[in-house]
């Protein structure tokens, strides 16, 4: 089931997905300058609120660093702005499309298992991308805790 799942030194690839707004944004969209995309599984879930709100508070850091701010979950637009309206997030989010997506172009849409049943889902998981829009470094199976901070001393070093 595992497609090719793209490291360091890879092109990120370049798929649309849609912004809450109804827009539409593409990694191509940064070429000029750094940027973190960071999947998530979902919404308004504990870990997943904790890692936003980490990001979000770093997002003044990321700025003057250079470094863009992408928040990707399957949730839909509506579900984005809810979620970014009720915890004051600051960091951009994006819909990944529901099929051959981002995610699973950069093999991070997985097999889970949770309480006894197997099901498809996101596997946390960040994306560092150089001003080129070449993959500089990727964390997979993401844990929240310290990892805004640990992706905002790469972007810095990058």
């Amino acid at each position: 089931m595992m497609a090719n799942r793209p490291d360091a030194g890879d092109a990120m690839p370049d798929m649309a997905m849609e912004t809450p707004d109804g827009g539409s944004v593409k990694a191509s969209d940064f070429r000029g300058q750094k940027l973190v995309v960071f999947f998530y599984p979902k919404d308004n879930t504990p870990g997943c609120t904790t890692e936003n709100k980490d990001f979000s508070a770093l997002k003044g850091e990321f700025d003057a660093a250079g470094v863009a701010l992408l928040g990707v979950s399957k949730d839909s637009a509506r579900k984005h702005q809810n979620f970014i309206a009720k915890h004051d997030l600051k960091a951009p989010l994006a819909t990944d499309a529901e099929t051959d997506g981002l995610a699973e172009a950069l093999g991070v849409w997985v097999e889970k298992k949770m309480y006894g049943k197997t099901y498809m889902g996101l596997e946390r998981s960040t994306f560092l991308v150089d001003a080129n829009g070449t993959i500089a470094q990727v964390w997979r199976k993401v844990k929240v805790k310290g990892h805004a901070e640990e992706v905002l001393a790469a972007a810095k070093a990058l």
